[in-house]
């Protein structure tokens, strides 16, 4: 009769290779995380420059209406999206609330309007001029280099994403 030994060795990890697997993946970790951390600026930023893709499309919308409509240029009064824009000599969208409402950027919902400058975390707004801060940096030092500014003294209005990815960290 035959009979046969079996190998009681199991396989498996050792524990130095265990742990040396842990360090590699923390080195990895912790080399990989500034970068992702830093990406909240570049967020904000890209929503700053949507936000000015929104205001300018709205007016030159506005502005395009005020042209081709005689009853719209008359009343100087135009309603989008349920709001109802006032809209200057030149056919295109006062700063205020109803502007930034018609773009989609409503009041407190992703973005805080503001119409004057009154504490030293307000982003600067100059006279008949908005500016709309994400909320997320609203109140913080933050909120003073990057935001977006909509003016329609000029004829188009000057709508800026004023900031950088770093400024909006």
């Amino acid at each position: 009769m035959k009979v046969s030994i079996k190998n009681n060795a199991q396989g498996g990890f050792t524990l130095i290779e265990l742990i040396v697997v842990i360090v590699i993946l923390g080195i990895l970790a912790a080399t990989a995380l500034p970068k992702f951390a830093s990406m909240g600026g570049d967020a904000r930023y890209a929503s700053l420059n949507a936000a000015r893709g929104s205001l300018s499309a709205t007016a030159a919308m506005a502005h395009a209406k005020y042209l081709v409509d005689p009853s719209v240029a008359k009343a100087l009064s135009l309603t989008v999206e349920d709001t109802t824009m006032t809209l200057n000599a030149s056919g295109y969208p006062v700063a205020d609330l109803n502007v930034a409402a018609a773009a989609g950027l409503k009041d407190g919902i992703d973005y805080k309007v503001y119409t004057a400058h009154s504490v030293a975390t307000d982003p600067p707004v100059a006279t008949n001029t908005i500016s709309l801060v994400p909320n997320s940096i609203v109140g913080t030092t933050t909120a003073t280099t990057c935001y977006v500014s909509y003016d329609p003294t000029t004829s188009p209005p000057t709508i800026k994403a004023n900031g950088s990815a770093t400024n909006c960290n």
